[in-house]
C-alpha cells in the first residue's frame, strides 16, 4: 500500500481518539480533503523542482507508533542545551514525556497542544490563532489533518520569559520506520519576549519521517528568537513548515543550523502585517555523503517601513546536495522597505551540488532591495598563505570553512546556544578551536 493510501485509511482510527464535535476537527477534515486532492509534492511543482521525496516515501511508516520504549535522561542529555536552566517540552515518538519535560502555567503557558485543543480555558486562543497563518499546501494540510500534539506556548502582554524554551522530539526506533507530525503554536502578545530552541532527534538508525508545522504570532512590539538545530542521523528526514505573522514594531529572528539527516526541507514563511517590522532569517548548512538540505524561504512585505535580512551559508562535501530558494515580495503599499538577501556556498567536492534561486518581486518604487548568491571553492591563495605559516592543508581548509560559516553566529543571542553550535561546526569541519568538543 502506498503511503498516501495508508494515511487516508488510518484517519478513521485517528478520529476515534479525538473530539469529532469540535471546531478544530472540522479544520482537520477539510485539511484531509485537501491532502487527498494534492497528495505528496513532486518535482513537477516549481517549489519542489530540486527536492524529490520519492525515496523516503517508499518506507512502510508506522503512522501511530504504539510500542512504548522508555528512555532515560542519561541517554538523551547530550541533545539538550543543558548549560542553562530552560523550560522543556519533550516528546518521545510523538507522545509527551512528563519525566523529561519541565513546563509552566505561571503568568504564561508552556504546555501541550493536546491540552490547548481540548480544554475550554484555551478555546479563545485556539479560535483566534490555530491554523490562521499556515498555508494549506500538501504537507501542511497533512499535518493539520492529524494535528493533536506538540508544543503550545502563549505569552501574554508585557512579559519577558526569563528562561529559553526547548522543544525536542525524540524517536526511539521502536518501529522499523516511524512517521510523526508535531504541531506547534507560539503566540507572543504585545511587548513580550521569548527565546525558543527546537530539535528533532532520532535515537537509532531506523527510518524516520517528521512533518512538523509551527505557527508563530508576534504582536505589536513583541520579540521572538527561534533556533532550529538539525543534526540527525542519515536515515532521518525532516520537513519543517514554519509560518510567522508579525505585527507593528515586532522582531522575529529564526536561525536554522542544518548539519545532518537524510533529506531536510525547511519551509520558512514570514508575513509582515504592520509597520516598522524586522524579520531575520539566517542559516548554516554543513553536510556530506548523499545528504540533501533545501531552504525555501518567503518574506512578504505588506506594509511600509519594514526590514528583512536573510543570510544563508552552505558547505557541501562528497555527493551532498543543497537548495536555496529565497523569495522576497514587496507589495505596492510597502514603501520604504529594506530587504536584504544573501546566499553563499562552498563546494568542497567536485561531486557536490547546490541549486540556488534568489527571487525578488517588487511592486513598490521607494525601496532598498538586494540579493546575491555565490558558489565557489576555497581560496587557494589563503590556503597557501596558511601553509606557509606551518598550518597543514587539512587544518587550513577546516579553519577557512569555519571562518566562512561562523559569521552567521554573530546574531545568536543565547551564549550557550552559540557555544553549542560553534562546537558542532568545529566538529563537522575537524577544526581545533581551543577547547574540548
Amino acid at each position: 500500500m502506498e503511503l498516501k493510501d495508508k494515511i487516508l485509511s488510518s484517519y478513521v482510527a485517528f478520529e476515534n481518539g479525538v473530539n469529532m464535535n469540535s471546531d478544530v476537527h472540522e479544520i482537520r477534515s477539510k485539511a484531509l480533503e485537501n491532502f487527498e486532492k494534492l497528495g505528496f509534492p513532486t518535482k513537477k511543482l516549481e517549489a519542489w523542482k530540486y527536492t524529490s521525496l520519492n525515496t523516503i516515501l517508499k518506507n512502510d511508516y508506522s503512522i501511530f507508533p504504539d510500542r512504548e520504549k522508555a528512555i532515560e535522561l542519561a541517554d538523551v542529555k547530550k541533545y539538550f542545551i543543558h548549560d542553562i536552566d530552560t523550560y522543556k517540552v519533550i516528546f518521545i515518538d510523538g507522545k509527551y514525556s512528563s519525566f523529561l519535560s519541565a513546563t509552566t502555567h505561571e503568568n504564561f503557558d508552556v504546555c501541550l497542544m493536546s491540552s490547548a485543543l481540548n480544554k475550554p480555558k484555551y478555546k479563545p486562543i485556539i479560535e483566534n490563532y490555530f491554523n490562521k497563518v499556515a498555508k494549506q499546501d500538501n504537507l501542511t494540510s497533512l499535518n493539520t489533518a492529524f494535528a493533536s500534539e506538540g508544543a503550545y506556548i502563549y505569552i501574554p502582554k508585557n512579559i519577558e520569559v526569563q528562561k529559553p524554551i526547548q522543544i525536542i522530539n525524540f524517536t526511539t526506533g521502536s518501529e522499523p520506520a516511524t512517521m510523526i507530525q508535531p504541531r506547534n503554536l507560539v503566540v507572543v502578545e504585545e511587548n513580550s519576549h521569548v527565546q525558543i530552541i527546537e530539535r528533532h532527534q532520532s535515537l537509532t538508525s531506523n527510518a524516520v519521517l517528521t512533518n512538523v508545522v509551527t505557527e508563530v504570532f508576534a504582536a505589536r512590539n513583541a520579540t521572538v528568537d527561534y533556533y532550529k538545530i538539525q543534526n540527525d542521523n542519515e536515515k532521518a528526514s525532516l520537513v519543517d513548515n514554519t509560518y510567522i505573522d508579525q505585527k507593528t514594531n515586532s522582531e522575529v529572528s529564526v536561525h536554522t543550523f542544518s548539519f545532518g539527516g537524510n533529506i531536510t526541507r525547511n519551509n520558512l514563511n514570514f508575513y509582515q502585517n504592520g509597520e516598522h517590522i524586522n524579520s531575520i532569517l539566517k542559516g548554516v548548512t554543513i553536510i556530506e555523503g548523499k545528504q540533501h538540505v533545501d531552504h525555501h524561504t518567503l518574506v512578504h512585505h505588506i506594509e511600509p517601513n519594514c526590514e528583512s535580512h536573510q543570510d544563508y551559508k552552505g558547505i557541501y562535501d562528497e555527493r551532498s546536495t543543497g537548495v536555496f530558494n529565497g523569495k522576497v515580495i514587496v507589495e505596492k503599499e510597502a514603501q520604504k522597505t529594506n530587504a536584504y538577501q544573501q546566499n553563499n556556498n562552498i563546494l568542497v567536492s567536485d561531486k557536490a551540488t547546490i541549486n540556488a534561486k534568489p527571487q525578488l518581486e517588487i511592486f513598490a518604487d521607494d525601496v532598498k532591495c538586494s540579493h546575491g548568491c555565490t558558489i565557489g571553492q576555497l581560496d587557494d591563495d589563503a590556503l597557501f598563505y596558511m601553509q606557509q605559516r606551518g598550518i597543514p592543508q587539512k587544518e587550513g581548509k577546516g579553519l577557512l570553512m569555519y571562518a566562512f560559516a561562523n559569521t552567521v553566529l554573530e546574531s545568536v543571542k543565547i551564549p550557550e546556544v552559540k557555544l553549542r553550535i560553534t562546537k558542532l561546526i568545529a566538529n563537522k569541519l575537524g577544526v581545533n578551536i581551543g577547547f574540548e568538543l
